[in-house]
């Protein structure tokens, strides 16, 4: 099920077993550019039919109620709710410390520049509700969405064939504060918010997680809205010492390898006794997991144990890679971190599996797969504000440098730019 590579012996060959890509048949292609006409040519009308043909149910109104949210939260464990509020605080209080100020300064000749951060107006939060539920995606998009100052935070989320929405998502929502929460999926949700329809208004951002056929539709709607990435299969890489626990280690994976078959799980160690250790005790765990096929397939499929020669050596492997998660099985693992380039989140020694930074410590879990995090970086406050560029130049200084503008534009072939300097220092 795991099996274990000398990276030496054939370093391309496993790279190549390893190589993450998000692509889109021609099958998935053709049916999102379909809904999305569809939604943008009918609006409600077609986000309704898609519902209804997709998720089994023609709702009356797209909106989940006010009553539905509060019963949903009202009727929740106690102590599940009191978990949300602690996990919301943490990542609240992470992505405080991520704010940007605006900024201003004085140039020569009392020229003014600055620029100035203003939040978005609007945004659309996508969580998953087909296959499983996720309210820790409420928590990780509604958060930074909100220390950034966005005026209006809109939810949607797949209700089911009864027109129910999880109420775990609903209480999730609920203690987020977010009250605007939708019972529509897939690309026609994307479309719907992307495009505006005759009951949705059209959004600035759209963030959150979902199958191939949202993940396409975001992509095609780049442009009308921003997004916040391209989300594609989950996966971790766990480098290890000879220290390692290896049931921590199996677990870990496991963690991973249980989101979805084409999720990926790779261990990479300079020790050869942890990593038969750890591919014999997979075999004995296995028969254990409730997700036992998902897992199997996925270790199999998109899983190593990659042998080095040393820790260095596994700090390059892992930036090869560039994955989403990283944990450090070491015992010195803040004397590794300084070799580790590429990834979207790294979980400091045996203590900090992912599960905690999935659901509580606080950085956000939205972070980028198939090696993206080589130049893209996890969800942040950032994704949600604008940058303007201010420009309030004096007549004096135009006065001193506006010939060398002008004579810039003439190079570039620009009459009027130029011009329009020129005119100005003729006092016109």
């Amino acid at each position: 099920m795991l099996k274990i590579f000398p990276f030496a012996d054939n370093s391309d060959a496993l790279m190549a077993h390893l190589s993450r890509t998000v692509s889109f048949d021609d099958t998935v292609q053709k049916a999102v550019d379909e809904i999305l006409q569809a939604v943008r040519q009918r609006g409600d009308e077609a986000v309704l039919d898609y519902t209804e043909k997709f998720q089994g149910f023609r709702p009356e109104s797209m909106k989940v109620s006010p009553e539905a949210i509060r019963r949903a939260r009202e009727e929740a464990d106690p102590e599940f709710i009191s978990t949300l509020k602690e996990a919301y605080g943490n990542i609240l209080e992470f992505h405080r410390h991520e704010v940007e100020k605006s900024f201003f300064y004085e140039g020569e000749g009392g020229v003014l520049l600055g620029q100035r951060v203003t939040p978005m107006q609007r945004a659309l939060l996508y969580v998953p509700g087909g296959k499983a539920a996720y309210p820790s995606s409420v928590l990780m998009n509604a958060a930074p969405a909100r220390v950034a100052g966005v005026g209006e935070i809109a939810m949607t989320t797949p209700c089911d064939s009864t027109g129910e929405v999880s109420s775990h998502i609903l209480a999730a929502a609920s203690v987020a504060g977010i009250s605007s929460v939708y019972k529509l999926g897939g690309a026609q949700a994307i479309a719907a918010f992307a495009y505006g329809t005759q009951s949705i208004e059209k959004v600035d951002i759209i963030t959150g997680p979902g199958n191939k056929f949202v993940a396409l539709a975001k992509k095609e709607v780049f442009g009308h809205v921003a997004i916040d990435s391209i989300a594609g299969p989950s996966e971790v890489v766990i480098i290890a010492d000879a220290n390692a626990n290896p049931d921590y280690i199996v677990l870990d994976l496991f963690a991973q390898a249980e989101h979805d078959a084409d999720a990926s799980s790779v261990l990479i160690t300079p020790s050869a006794s942890l990593a038969e250790r750890v591919a014999a005790i997979a075999g004995e765990r296995i028969g254990g997991m409730l997700r036992r096929e998902v897992i199997e397939a996925s270790l199999r499929q998109n899983g190593a144990i990659i042998l080095v020669d040393s820790l260095d050596e596994a700090a390059r492997v892992s930036d090869m890679l560039a994955p989403e998660h990283l944990e450090l099985h070491v015992s010195h693992p803040w004397e590794l971190l300084p070799s580790l380039h590429h990834a979207g989140a790294i979980f400091m020694g045996s203590s900090s599996c992912e599960t905690v930074g999935d659901y509580y410590a606080g950085p956000n879990h939205t972070l980028p797969t198939n090696g993206t995090a080589r130049f893209f970086s996890p969800l942040s406050v950032r994704d949600f504000v604008k940058h303007t560029s201010i420009i309030a130049y004096s007549q004096q200084q135009l006065l001193r440098c506006g010939e060398r503008i002008a004579d810039f534009a003439d190079r570039e072939g620009l009459q009027a730019h130029a011009e329009a300097v020129r005119i100005r220092l003729a006092g016109k």
